[in-house]
């Protein structure tokens, strides 16, 4: 029993050697045709990394011919597929410059399009790679208005805005977190001055409203009248935008204790 596996072992690893062995003939001989051929059964065959290395191969000796092209998208594609989008990017972006005409450009603007969303990070981190894609979108968008791609593009650059507003609400946020609220109340209004229709404003006033809130409550007495002032208009402004705001029940319980306050503060106001 133990003879017979060690047979099949041995034979296994004979045929796999020599399947290794006719790979790297191939892929280092000088038959440019039959590396061609390989490379595409390489790729139909989902072998995407030797698709890539075979296909990388042939871009000296295919170069000025009418395959190039198809050998340089290909070699861009077949790492999209095995998933490099480092590398698919550069290779891709290379291929947009030198052939602008070619009938794969169009698909290849976008896979590099799909490379920078893809090297994009997670809101809290470095939104530099964000703004790289989005204006690479909008140019695609631009050129290309009638794409097939147009559809997908414009959910990537959706989701990529919506990580910018996600980061710019978060980011004054984290005053309000740490409990700096006068901080929190200016960052907060900054959010909505830079861009009126981000898509946490409910949110946004919601702590722009609370800051004012609890920096007036933390004020000496005599600077407190002034300072609720600043939030009774903040409550006005979200309630007059959102009136069935999830927030609003709390609001009005502290906009009603504010009242009271400005009242007694003043009674012959």
């Amino acid at each position: 029993m133990r003879l017979r596996l060690l047979i099949a072992a041995l034979a296994a690893l004979a045929l796999l050697s020599s399947c290794k062995s006719q790979y790297d003939a191939v892929l280092y001989g000088s038959d440019i045709a039959a590396k061609y051929k390989m490379a595409f059964e390489l790729f139909e065959a989902k072998k995407y990394s030797k698709a890539a290395e075979t296909f990388e191969s042939l871009t000296m000796a295919t170069r000025g011919t009418a395959q190039d092209d198809t050998v340089q998208f290909y070699w861009g594609l077949s790492n999209y597929r095995y998933g490099d989008y480092i590398t698919a990017e550069s290779n891709l972006e290379q291929f947009i410059s030198t052939f602008p005409l070619s009938p794969f450009t169009e698909e290849a603007k976008f896979l590099h399009l799909d490379c920078l969303y893809r090297g994009t990070y997670r809101y809290e981190l470095d939104q530099m790679p964000t703004y790289k894609a989005l204006s690479a979108m909008q140019v695609f968008l631009i050129e290309n208005p009638e794409s097939k791609f147009r559809d997908r593009v414009v959910e990537m650059m959706d989701d990529l805005n919506n990580r910018l507003e996600l980061k710019a609400y978060k980011s004054a946020w984290l005053y309000y977190h740490m409990e700096d609220y006068l901080a929190a109340h200016f960052a907060l209004k900054n959010v909505l001055k830079d861009n009126a229709d981000n898509r946490y404003r409910e949110e946004v006033l919601y702590y722009t409203a609370m800051a004012a809130y609890r920096y007036a409550f933390n004020s000496v007495p005599s600077k407190q009248r002034e300072r609720y002032l600043v939030f009774v208009d903040d409550y006005f402004n979200i309630v007059s935008e959102y009136p069935e705001s999830k927030y609003l029940k709390e609001l009005e319980g502290l906009y009603n204790k504010v009242q009271k306050f400005l009242k007694k503060d003043n009674p012959d106001g």
